[in-house]
């Protein structure tokens, strides 16, 4: 596998490194002493897994309050995805800056996410699954989020199809993100 880093310290491009022969393909998708040689956090607490029905679901922006953080390294099984990586943490040099990346079934990318960021996706194509391993236990009480449209960060979201977002309520009253 290969790590490739992103604009936001700790939030890295994991890309496949695939044998293939006539049976299809293999690959590693997570290393802990690979990720570990570059400085990320490679503890496995848990391991979640989201099935969306739809094109153009959004889900975020979601992270976990200290000292409940958390890190992530998200995946799409099935489907395509425009995901999206916001730094919270105080301090950093890129504080509220995001990056995204489309991760999909066939590119076979990953991106993880450092603790102390907020995550969040939106579907690109019907039937999608997306896998998550995460550094901490979910924790309710520590769970919160940002508003997927704060002004704060302006991520450029794709047009949904029919210009339709599907999202919970949760996801869509959370409140900007205050420092």
């Amino acid at each position: 596998m290969i790590i490739n880093p992103t604009a936001l310290q700790g939030v890295m491009i994991v890309e496949l490194e695939p044998s293939l022969d006539a049976r299809g393909s293999w690959a590693r998708v997570f290393d802990a002493d690979v990720f570990a040689a570059h400085g990320l956090d490679a503890r496995v607490a848990q391991c979640s897994t989201s099935v969306n029905r739809r094109a153009g679901t959004l889900r975020g922006l979601h992270y976990q309050t200290a000292p409940y953080g958390e890190g992530k390294l998200v995946r799409c099984a099935r489907g395509r995805i425009f995901d999206v990586a916001v730094d919270l943490r105080a301090g950093s040099p890129t504080h509220k800056r995001w990056v995204s990346v489309e991760l999909s079934a066939s590119n076979g990318l990953s991106l993880f996410i450092a603790e102390g960021c907020a995550h969040g996706f939106q579907t690109l194509e019907d039937n999608t699954e997306v896998h998550y391993q995460m550094t901490s236990a979910f924790v309710p009480e520590a769970y919160t989020g940002a508003r997927w449209n704060d002004r704060a960060f302006a991520i450029e979201w794709p047009e949904p199809p029919g210009g339709e977002r599907i999202m919970s309520e949760r996801d869509r009253n959370f409140h900007d993100y205050v420092t």
